[in-house]
């Protein structure tokens, strides 16, 4: 899955990968099963070699995160590297909600809850004014169109919620690139989605490249949802903190 490495103002990250190997009989389907190239591989799964079981010939493997909480606690948020899909909710085979064939790019291939269940821990969303609602759009031009709308940002919300309620250790960060401009729309939509009680307040965020509070005590706070918009103005007007006061990003160029 396309994906990026999330820092906040961060040093010393860590970000470890291993792949989960199984023999055969274990699982059906493809997984485990001979390949030679990636399309001969089921959906999220990749062609690859799994050295640690022995076997020579490349066989169809899922990739999956060690969080790197689970190698070194109590380290405040910021040291930690922290594995973030690109435009999460762009999913192949995405049901075709408005009826109309949707006209874009597609960036995953596991649903939002299976991305966070297997490792992710940061989900970018591009969301927009749509429908008289606010909608996950992979689109062009600041706008929305019925074909290249994805899903209500409701919908992908409560999938977050879900995982958070289920998962009462973990920290999930959404970073809004923010086409919204209905007065409180964000705010509105997060409450409906009940996640205002996870949000991590930007009155308690660190200024000035400061540390993060610890894991631990994020956890403790329950604190577990950190939100940022691409819009400066929605830090006043609504209390999510604009992304660029708070991270940074670097540049990577394929060749």
């Amino acid at each position: 899955m396309p994906s990026a490495s999330l820092s906040f103002h961060a040093s010393n990250p860590l970000l470890l990968q291993q792949f989960i190997c199984l023999s055969k009989w274990k699982l059906p389907g493809l997984l485990a099963e001979p390949c030679s190239m990636a399309s001969d591989c089921g959906s999220g799964l990749f062609c690859g070699n799994c050295p640690p079981t022995g076997n020579t010939q490349p066989i169809c493997i899922r990739g999956q995160v060690v969080q790197p909480t689970s190698i070194m606690k109590g380290l405040p948020f910021n040291k930690y590297s922290w594995l973030v899909t690109h435009n999460s909710f762009s999913i192949v085979n995405a049901p075709l909600l408005l009826g109309v064939q949707r006209v874009t790019f597609y960036n995953q291939e596991d649903t939002v809850t299976n991305q966070l269940m297997n490792g992710v821990r940061g989900l970018m969303l591009d969301m927009y004014d749509f429908e008289d609602d606010i909608w996950l759009c992979h689109s062009l031009r600041g706008q929305c169109f019925n074909f290249t709308a994805f899903e209500p940002a409701l919908n992908t919300l409560k999938e977050v919620e879900a995982f958070l309620s289920k998962n009462p250790t973990e920290i999930v960060t959404i970073i809004i690139e923010d086409y919204v401009h209905t007065p409180n729309g964000l705010t509105k939509v997060f409450t409906a989605a009940g996640l205002q009680k996870y949000l991590f307040p930007v009155s308690k965020m660190p200024k000035n490249g400061e540390d993060w509070p610890t894991v631990t005590d994020m956890v403790a706070d329950n604190h577990r949802l950190l939100v940022f918009t691409s819009i400066a103005s929605k830090e006043a007007d609504e209390g999510i903190a604009y992304q660029w006061r708070y991270m940074v990003e670097n540049d990577c160029k394929y060749k």
